[in-house]
């Protein structure tokens, strides 16, 4: 065969126009290939010096040669039904999906798409398994409260179903080895009628005792309902005869903040001005056709202004929609005088003077707007900032009582009647809690009590330092002292160095030994609790996180941190902010109505 015969045909033809059925009938008259002829006597000495005569390729892609780590596998992965039931059941739980779920066709045939051999469950199935989880979750939840550094603070609530069903939902607050705020539902149950305190008491208890936490609760956080209050003190003295509780019981009771706050802010609002009328009249005359709305919208642009945060309605139960009213009106305030030069129908407009009442109107209420956001978190200790917020509330409802405007001075006084009620009865606990601030400490309760009281404000200071340095007392009977291990290992330290000290050099050393016991022991007399008060204050504006503070001062004030993990665990809300701002009360949906309550209680634990 001749050399050229062997060039690649798209090689030898480049540039040429190629007949391809004459080129295969002359491929199809070549010879065939003949067959290596060797021995096998002859052996490998051809390979051998082959390989000493071939140049070797140093430019292989070694990462061809090598498996990564995601490389395909040739086992196909193993499938363990016990984990696919359990994950189907959170994910049933998490998504509120319900237990026919399972028995979907479409599901059932995505399951067996990704494996074939899946074991399909029944409903009835699914729900066993929800139990079961539950009761496995029960157990490593309540070993987590028993075993917990510091004490439980407990919220308490009644829901209603739509068919009248009364059901009690228990949270648990605690602050874990970590100084992470935990938030636990430790049980969502049935409760029958008659719903006064007896009832509400005996339940209680029962849940308390079921769980193994009846000696480890710091307070109760309630609603404002006189049944709250008989089962309260029920509870106080069962738990004190057992001295379960710290102070005897005095900050046992706490009252929801957020539902205080919501009380006052109704009774103030029960008369509503007219600038508060005209500019609901005003939102109702713009958003009642789709015509009147694209004028709304022209004008908008007209006044360069965003017209993606839109025009709000209040509605009679929630009192903050009137608040986010009148913030989205005052926005759309030049829209609207721009409204009122171009359609001559709109004549519900508020006069400039009108305009500046409703300016007044929506500062005064952004104030308690503010605090029940804060009274209502759930991520982040809340107690420390309760003093503070509740300040502000009743500063501005003093000064606003003294307004020249009648409508602001009625609604301040109504406003803090009721206020004034509350602050009266209000935990002194919450006042020691912002005092375990850094940033605030007692001077701030000393400021705070001097621009409410003027000269007669020391009489309740007093009381909160007298009552801060009573629970520190007890606290530190109660703490274990550290190891003095450090203190044997310095003292061996110091017998090594003495052994080669001269007596000159001894002599002074004792000398310092001396005048330094002298100011050891004026700090010696000082307790921790004197000592962090001593320090400068942290910046206010500063960002702290109070949790992480204490971790890190944990071993420096062993007695003071064990008081404000309890401290800073309570919630002084027993609702999130949604429920907050409404009037009407906890009711369960129609769905979750139609749940039996034995479900209800496992699917609301996760």
């Amino acid at each position: 065969m001749k050399s050229d015969e062997m060039i690649p045909i798209e090689t030898k033809y480049e540039g040429e126009d190629i007949d391809l059925e004459d080129e295969l009938d002359e491929v199809a008259k070549l010879p065939p290939p003949k067959k290596a002829k060797t021995k096998s006597k002859n052996k490998t000495r051809n390979l051998k010096r082959h390989l000493g005569v071939c140049p070797r390729k140093d430019t292989r892609d070694v990462g061809q040669l090598i498996l990564g780590q995601n490389a395909m596998s040739v086992s196909s992965p193993k499938f363990d039904p016990a984990k696919f039931r359990e994950l189907l059941c959170v994910a049933i739980t998490i998504h509120e999906l319900p237990f026919r779920f399972v028995e979907y066709v479409g599901i059932r045939a995505i399951f067996s798409y990704l494996y074939v051999d899946v074991p399909n469950i029944s409903r009835n199935t699914a729900k066993n398994d929800l139990v079961k989880m539950y009761k496995r979750e029960k157990e490593r939840m309540k070993s987590v409260l028993t075993s917990a550094l510091g004490r439980v603070c407990l919220t308490s609530d009644l829901w209603t179903s739509i068919d009248t069903d009364g059901y009690m939902c228990v949270t648990a607050h605690f602050i874990d080895a970590n100084w992470v705020l935990q938030k636990r539902v430790l049980n969502f149950c049935h409760m029958p009628p008659p719903h006064n305190g007896v009832s509400l008491f005996e339940k209680v208890y029962k849940l308390l005792s079921i769980w193994g936490i009846e000696n480890k609760i710091f307070c109760v956080t309630l609603d404002n309902a006189s049944p709250n209050d008989v089962s309260i003190d029920m509870l106080r003295t069962q738990l004190i005869n057992k001295k379960a509780l710290v102070c005897n019981g005095e900050f046992f009771h706490l009252r929801c903040c957020a539902h205080i706050l919501n009380l006052v802010v109704q009774d103030g609002l029960k008369e509503i001005d007219v600038v508060v009328q005209k500019i609901r009249e005003s939102i109702k005359y713009v958003r009642g056709s789709q015509g009147r709305k694209k004028s709304f919208y022209e004008s908008i642009k007209q006044m360069d202004l965003d017209g993606k945060k839109g025009l709000r309605q209040d509605v009679p139960t929630r009192w903050s929609s009137t608040f986010l009213m009148l913030q989205s009106a005052l926005y759309y305030r030049r829209a609207f005088q721009h409204l009122e030069l171009t359609d001559y129908n709109f004549k519900h407009f508020p006069t400039v003077d009108e305009w500046k009442k409703a300016e007044k109107i929506k500062k005064f209420l952004a104030i308690f707007y503010d605090a029940t956001l804060v009274f209502s978190g759930t991520k982040y200790p809340t107690a420390n900032l309760y003093f503070s917020q509740d300040f502000i509330v009743y500063f501005t409802l003093k000064k606003e009582s003294d307004s020249e405007d009648e409508y602001m001075r009625k609604m301040a006084d109504q406003m803090l009647v009721k206020f004034e009620k509350y602050w009266v009865e209000f935990s002194v606990v919450l006042a020691i809690a912002v005092v375990l601030d850094p940033r605030y400490k007692l001077s701030f309760i000393d400021w705070c009590y001097q621009k409410l009281y003027g000269y007669a404000s020391s009489l309740q200071y007093l009381k909160v330092r007298e009552k801060l340095f009573a629970m520190f007392g007890e606290y530190v009977s109660n703490v274990p002292t550290p190891s003095t291990s450090s203190g044997m290992a310095c003292q061996a330290t110091q017998e090594t160095e003495e052994q080669y000290a001269n007596e000159g050099s001894l002599s002074m050393m004792q000398e310092f030994d001396s005048f330094h016991s002298m100011d050891v022991g004026r700090q010696a007399q000082k307790t921790q609790l004197e000592l962090y008060l001593d320090e400068p204050r942290v910046d206010r504006n500063a960002k702290l996180d109070i949790l992480a503070f204490w971790k890190g001062n944990e071993f420096r004030y062993l007695e003071l941190a064990a008081m404000a993990r309890d401290i800073l665990s309570i919630p002084i809300s027993t609702v999130a902010s949604e429920s907050t701002f409404s009037v009407g009360g906890r009711v369960i949906d129609q769905f979750r109505s139609a749940i039996k309550t034995d479900v209800h209680y496992n699917k609301m634990y996760f």
